[in-house]
C-alpha cells in the first residue's frame, strides 16, 4: 500500500510518515517489505490513516466505514459544546492521507500556475491558520504538512511565470513555517527544526525577508542553547527594513526579547519590548498586513512581556501585566490561555503567593483539557513540582489532585 501511495498517487514517504507517526526511513524499508508492523495499535493507525476497510486487515469495521461520528461524553469543566466543536474539527483534520488517494485515479498532466491561483492557495492556507486557534498541534500538523507537501509538489511539478514562482516559493516558506509550529506545539522537535530549515531556504528563493525573518525567530524559540538564541533571534531582527509591516516588526522583536529573557539579559529584555510597542505604535490604518502576523497587538505584547519578567523572577512587574492582558483573553483559545496562565502562576509562586498560584493553575488545567498540545503540561509541570511542596494547603491538594 505504500508502494502504491507513492508511485501512483504521488503521496511521498516522508508524508506517510507523518500520518502514521512512522520514521521516514522505516516506511522505505517497509515498501520495500523488509519488516514488520508487530503492534497492534499500530496496523489501527495505519488502517485509519489510509481509510483500509476493517476486515482486510483482520479488524472490525472501524467507526469512519458507518461514517458516524465517534460519542462524546459531557465534562462539566469543558463544556459539551466546546467538546463537539473541537470534536468535528479534529475529524475533519484526520483525513488529510487519504483524502490523497483519489489521485489514483486522475491521469498525470502538467499545470500552468497563474499569481491568481497562487493567492487563492495562499487564502486557503490563512483559513487553515484558522484551526490552530482551537485545536493543538497534535490535531492541526498533518493538515498543515499535507498543505506544505502539495505546494512542493506543485513547484516541482508545474509551469510558472517569474513571479509566480516567486510567489509560491512565498507561500511554501509560510506553510513550512505553519507545519513547523504546529510540529513544536504537538511534541515533534526535529520536524519542527527540519521545517523551520526549509522554511529559511524557500523565503529565501522567494526574496521573501518577512518570512525570512519569521523563521529565524521560530528557530531562536526552540534553540536549547540561550545564547545561540539571542544570536538567531537577531539575525531575524536584522531583516527588518522599512517595508516591513508594523505586525511584523513587533513579532521580531518581541520574540527577540523571549530569547534574551530566557538568556537572563534583563536590560536587552528591555530594549526589544520597547522596540516592539514602538512598532506597533507606529501601526497605520491601512497598512497592508501579513496573514501569519496579524494576531500581535497590544495584547499579545503585554502577554510576552509578563512572560518575559516571569522568566527574570520580577513577579511585580509580571502579575499585573499578565492579569490585565488575560482578562481579555477568551476562554475560546484554549491552549494559549492556559500556557499564558502558566507563567501567571510561577510568578505569584515567585511572590510566594502560593493559593493564588493554585487557583490559576487550576484554571490552566480545565482549559488545557482536550487540547492537542504538549506545551501546557509541559510548562505546568515545575509549577507543579513547586506546588507539592505546600500540599498540606487544602488548594493545593485539590490542584495536585486534578493534575493526575
Amino acid at each position: 500500500m505504500f508502494r502504491i501511495a507513492r508511485s501512483r498517487a504521488g503521496i511521498s514517504y516522508s508524508r506517510i510518515a507523518a500520518e502514521c507517526d512512522i520514521k521516514p526511513e522505516r516506511v522505505g524499508t517497509l515498501a520495500k517489505g523488509q519488516g514488520r508492523i508487530t503492534t497492534f495499535d499500530k496496523v489501527v493507525e495505519i488502517a485509519d490513516a489510509l481509510r483500509i476497510p476493517g476486515h482486510m486487515v483482520g479488524l472490525a469495521p472501524r467507526p469512519w466505514e458507518s461514517g458516524e461520528p465517534p460519542a462524546h461524553t459531557y465534562d462539566p469543566q469543558i463544556g459539551s459544546t466546546s467538546v463537539r466543536r473541537r470534536a468535528v474539527l479534529q475529524t475533519a483534520t484526520t483525513t488529510g492521507l487519504a483524502a490523497a488517494l483519489p489521485a489514483l485515479t486522475r491521469p498525470p498532466g502538467t499545470k500552468r500556475v497563474s499569481i491568481q491561483y497562487v493567492e487563492q492557495l495562499r487564502h486557503r492556507t490563512a483559513r487553515l491558520r484558522r484551526l490552530d486557534e482551537i485545536l493543538g498541534g497534535g490535531d492541526t500538523y498533518r493538515v498543515y504538512l499535507g498543505e506544505y507537501q502539495s505546494t512542493k509538489a506543485l513547484l516541482r511539478d508545474s509551469v510558472f511565470t517569474p513571479e509566480s514562482r516567486r510567489r509560491t516559493w512565498s507561500l511554501l516558506a509560510e506553510q513550512a513555517q505553519q507545519a513547523g509550529w504546529a510540529a513544536f506545539d504537538g511534541g515533534r522537535q526535529t520536524q519542527a527544526e527540519s521545517l523551520y530549515e526549509e522554511s529559511q531556504h524557500a523565503a529565501r528563493e522567494a526574496d521573501d525577508t518577512d518570512l525570512l525573518g519569521n523563521a529565524l525567530a521560530f528557530l531562536a524559540y526552540q534553540a536549547p542553547d540561550r545564547n545561540l538564541a539571542v544570536e538567531i533571534a537577531a539575525r531575524g531582527c536584522s531583516t527588518i527594513t522599512p517595508s516591513t509591516p508594523s505586525s511584523v516588526r513587533a513579532l521580531l522583536h518581541e520574540r527577540m526579547a523571549w530569547a534574551c529573557a530566557v538568556a537572563d539579559q534583563p536590560h536587552q529584555v528591555e530594549r526589544a519590548l520597547d522596540a516592539a510597542r514602538s512598532a506597533l505604535d507606529d501601526r497605520q490604518e491601512g497598512e497592508p498586513e501579513r496573514d501569519w502576523a496579524s494576531w500581535v497587538d497590544a495584547t499579545e505584547l503585554d502577554i510576552m512581556t509578563g512572560r518575559c519578567w516571569t522568566e527574570l523572577r520580577r513577579p511585580l512587574r509580571a502579575v499585573p501585566v499578565l492579569t490585565r492582558a488575560l482578562a481579555q483573553y477568551d476562554d475560546h483559545h484554549a491552549r494559549d490561555k492556559a500556557l499564558y496562565l502558566s507563567w501567571l502562576a510561577a510568578s505569584y509562586l515567585a511572590a510566594d503567593e502560593v493559593e493564588e498560584a493554585a487557583a490559576v493553575t487550576g484554571r490552566a488545567l480545565n482549559l488545557s483539557v482536550g487540547v492537542a498540545s504538549v506545551r501546557p503540561r509541559q510548562r505546568l509541570a515545575p509549577v507543579l513540582k513547586e506546588l507539592g511542596q505546600h500540599r498540606e494547603l487544602s488548594a493545593v491538594q485539590d490542584v495536585l489532585e486534578k493534575a493526575v
